[in-house]
């Protein structure tokens, strides 16, 4: 999965057309493997990223929920936690490699 593309559901404010937008842009550049079309291929990246746009608007208004919603600074904070974790394994692990190189 992406890690640009973030959930959209169960926020309050609700997630805009443009965050809905946004997360079909980065799906349609992950699936089509390039972040920019080329001229040839212009006209279909656009119509999948504004089709499936309208998808997720269509499915973020008619999921339901229970659950009180999340804000956005909350959710943002706890992927900004994961991603520096995720570093500092990286981080360690390399140390790691490099310590086994120079003893080896």
């Amino acid at each position: 999965m992406c890690r640009n593309i973030v959930p959209l559901h169960n926020f309050e404010p609700p997630a805009s057309d443009d965050e809905c937008h946004d997360a079909a842009l980065q799906f349609v550049r992950k699936i089509a493997g390039t972040t920019k079309p080329s001229r040839a291929n212009q006209e279909v990246f656009d119509r999948a990223v504004d089709e499936i746009a309208a998808a997720t608007r269509r499915l973020l208004d008619d999921l339901v929920t229970t659950a009180p919603p999340k804000t956005r600074e909350v959710e943002a904070a706890k992927r900004k936690a994961r991603s520096a974790d995720r570093h500092e394994a990286i981080r360690v692990f390399q140390e790691q490699k490099r310590a086994a190189r120079s003893a080896s």
